[in-house]
């Protein structure tokens, strides 16, 4: 995480782990600029690398507060070229765990963006390689510039932007994670980062728990139009079996909203098997899985609420249900793509 041309501090960091790591009832949670200028010293390598990880280790141990989340957010913006391409709906995709369940929920941003909504996907999943795998055969482009996630959302209205793309010192830090052997805060970060600007959002989290870090964190940020539930592996995707609790806020108002079943049948949306291509057959009318189509609209009508495209949630959820049955099945390309 260094860079050559800039000499190390070994004690850059010493007042911000200070801070943290004193004794019960010494310690404190940064501030918000004294975490981003933290992570600042980070990135720019002044930083020694092992304070970097005591920095970053105990915050985990202690637990991170919305300020520092949204301070290490300011620290890794990213530059005016990605907001140019002005999307609508940010739908971060940063799931930690080991999960190998299909990933639905591409088809539900793909229904959104249907609509004529600007979806952004970002992400990077270090155990679920079916995610980018399944980009092609359903027609959603990736972007590894601002100006190519502008022309992707001009055409087809939906782009996912790799993180490694948008932000380099991001996908060093979330690697982190092999080095530790424990997450840190980052995947936290990057969920709630909003890296192109977009005007609301959408995010899932794997810990009940971070549904408020998250919200608080949104909200010193300035977002007014935010979405958060707990979803297979830390993804936002609605399991159609289960009662949902709505986090975030909408119009700038704190949620609290309960989103009920929508089926009986129970399924685990962690659970092993299915191929990428399994997403393009429902698509395409070519599978009956009501359970997967319940997941599909279940999630887009979630972010279609966030998006303010119908007035409450059972409106948005039939906006979601016509969009399904009026979804461009041809707009996909050749098998071999799949």
């Amino acid at each position: 995480m260094t860079q050559p041309s800039v000499s190390r501090d070994a004690n850059a960091l010493a007042p911000f782990v200070g801070a943290v790591a004193r004794g019960p009832g010494r310690g404190r949670h940064l501030t918000r600029e004294e975490a981003a200028q933290a992570l600042r010293l980070i990135l720019d390598g002044t930083a020694a690398p092992e304070a970097a990880g005591a920095l970053l280790m105990v915050m985990r141990y202690r637990g991170e507060d919305a300020a520092e989340i949204a301070g290490f957010a300011d620290a890794l913006a990213s530059g005016e070229d990605w907001r140019r391409a002005a999307p609508d709906l940010d739908w971060p995709s940063y799931a930690a765990g080991r999960t190998r369940g299909l990933p639905w929920f591409l088809l539900a941003a793909k229904l959104v963006a249907g609509a004529g909504h600007r979806v952004a996907l970002h992400g990077w999943n270090a155990h679920r390689h079916e995610i980018r795998d399944a980009l092609p055969g359903l027609g959603i482009p990736v972007a590894e510039t601002g100006d190519a996630l502008g022309r992707a959302l001009d055409s087809a209205s939906i782009a996912y932007v790799p993180l490694e793309a948008w932000s380099p010192d991001g996908y060093r830090l979330i690697r982190l994670r092999e080095v530790f052997g424990l997450r840190s805060c980052i995947n936290t970060v990057l969920r709630i980062a909003n890296p192109f600007g977009a005007r609301a959002q959408v995010e899932g989290v794997f810990h009940p728990p971070y549904r408020g870090l998250q919200a608080d964190a949104g909200a010193l940020m300035g977002q007014e139009n935010l979405l958060i539930l707990k979803g297979a592996g830390g993804e936002f995707e609605r399991n159609p079996s289960k009662e949902i609790e709505l986090f975030g806020l909408l119009g700038g108002a704190e949620v609290d909203l309960t989103a009920q079943a929508l089926r009986d049948e129970t399924r685990r949306l962690a659970d092993p098997g299915g191929r990428p291509e399994d997403l393009r057959r429902l698509w395409l009318g070519e599978s009956d899985d009501a359970f997967a189509t319940a997941l599909v609209t279940g999630t887009a009508a979630l972010a279609l609420l966030a998006l303010g495209a119908a007035p409450g949630l059972a409106r948005a959820e039939a906006l979601a249900e016509a969009l399904w049955q009026a979804r461009d099945r041809a707009a996909l390309p050749g098998k071999d793509a799949a």
